[in-house]
């Protein structure tokens, strides 16, 4: 079974070179063969690991990111132009 998937907006920001970014997931919760709960997540209709869990700086490849609430990279940009 299947419900509708949701629309999830996270910031983040490596921890060992300060890089900033946002990302925005589909996220599609089922059930599994066995009756256990997944949850799945998509960008652009590509599932794709967790952001939560597996994720890594796209330009360090340093692996120590801090989730925070979408809008904040955003914010912190047009603040220091």
């Amino acid at each position: 079974m299947t419900v509708p998937s949701a629309q999830e907006a996270y910031s983040f920001v490596c921890l060992r070179c300060g890089h900033a970014w946002e990302g925005t997931y589909e996220i599609r919760h089922s059930r599994d063969a066995q009756g256990r709960a997944r949850t799945d997540y998509y960008v652009r209709c590509v599932k794709v690991p967790s952001p939560l869990t597996a994720n890594t700086c796209r330009v360090c490849r340093g692996g120590t990111i801090r989730i925070l609430r979408s809008g904040l990279v955003s914010a912190v940009r047009s603040y220091t132009a």
